[in-house]
């Protein structure tokens, strides 16, 4: 088996520098992704599964403690929100603090400094990761108000699974979320996206089922295909972007304990879009890329399977939830070196707000 990236973690650890308060600018385009539960095991299988997973190109690796404001084994809702506004919470809360007081989002900092928001989810677009980016509520749950946030807010491109939530009966009859469409360039297929004109695109909305979207390979369109969707809507913003990606499917089947062949599918779907991301970058280098997860799923391991051919592999997993490993995280770009070392989640979220509030301009390790 190829040498795991936990391994290459450990040799290149990067410790962040120091940022001068008076050294003020901000990259311009920000890209986020979020591998919802996938810990070091997961990137154990696309290193095995790639000569050369994408994130082997970031200059800056790290490790971050998923930990919330009041437990140690954090579930999305709560490990997205430390991400979003830089400030742990208790389980179940989107958006604001332990005691239920909001806090600025960075899709709403982005949005105050002029930028363009989008949003990408293989489940759900109103789900715990998203969601947390944009509402503010004591529990996932509460649909009228997250519908309201979303309603109020509605970034420039949103895409992915969830059309229930335009019936009017979303949730049993308990809200109606048809208020979400308001005002979009709106597809329900694969084919509708590809036929539209994104160079004249301003906002973009595309639910392409009632759910979650299908898994990798059947699923169309696409994780990069999403990706790329969004890039070209987004990027057509003179003051830049905040676009968060999130591929579910890395937790849900962990909760499943899913074989080798699904995860791993998974995780190359993953690194598809995130060399979509490298690749638009190549032409933007002004753009930042972070790739992480909010929390581990499954406490996967990749171990040798001595049943198989010589450098057979097989997954083992320890539970069908959560656990308390701390999970990787990659970055390249401006502000780079700020993701790098051991750090906490709500210091992601610290960073990610200093960055598109243009509080900072980051130095060292920005290839």
């Amino acid at each position: 088996m190829r040498t795991t990236l936990l391994i290459l973690l450990a040799m290149r650890l990067t410790v962040p520098g120091h940022v001068a308060a008076q050294d003020r600018a901000a990259p311009v385009r920000v890209i986020l992704f979020v591998a919802d539960g996938a810990g070091a095991g997961h990137w154990g299988i696309a290193s095995w599964a790639l000569e050369r997973p994408a994130v082997m190109q970031f200059p800056v690796a790290g490790l971050v403690d998923t930990q919330g404001a009041d437990h140690v084994v954090t579930g999305s809702a709560a490990a997205a929100t430390a991400l979003a506004i830089g400030v742990r919470t208790s389980r179940g809360a989107l958006g604001v603090d332990r005691n239920g007081q909001p806090h600025e989002t960075a899709f709403e900092a982005a949005r105050a400094h002029g930028r363009a928001t989008g949003l990408i989810t293989t489940t759900s677009i109103v789900d715990a990761t998203p969601a947390a980016f944009i509402t503010h509520s004591r529990t996932r749950r509460d649909w009228p108000m997250i519908f309201a946030d979303y309603a109020r807010f509605q970034p420039e491109v949103m895409l992915g699974g969830g059309r229930a939530i335009l019936s009017g009966s979303f949730g049993r009859g308990r809200a109606d979320g048809s208020a979400i469409r308001n005002g979009y360039t709106y597809v329900t297929t694969a084919d509708a996206l590809r036929a539209l004109d994104l160079s004249h695109t301003d906002r973009l909305l595309g639910l392409f089922t009632d759910g979650d979207l299908p898994l990798a390979p059947e699923r169309d369109p696409s994780l990069a295909g999403l990706t790329d969707a969004a890039l070209h809507v987004l990027g057509r913003d003179p003051d830049g972007f905040l676009l968060l990606v999130e591929q579910e499917e890395t937790d849900t089947q962990a909760h499943r304990n899913a074989g080798i062949d699904t995860l791993t599918r998974e995780m190359l779907a993953l690194d598809d879009a995130i060399q979509t991301a490298l690749r638009y970058r190549e032409d933007h280098p002004e753009t930042l890329i972070v790739v992480t997860a909010d929390h581990e799923t499954g406490g996967l391991s990749v171990r040798g399977d001595y049943t198989g051919e010589p450098g057979d592999i097989a997954l083992y997993y320890h539970t069908t939830g959560h656990t308390a490993e701390p999970v990787p995280i990659f970055a390249i770009g401006p502000g780079a070196q700020m993701f790098g070392g051991f750090i906490r989640n709500d210091d992601v979220g610290r960073h990610l707000l200093a960055i598109v509030r243009g509080e900072v301009r980051p130095t060292g390790h920005e290839r």
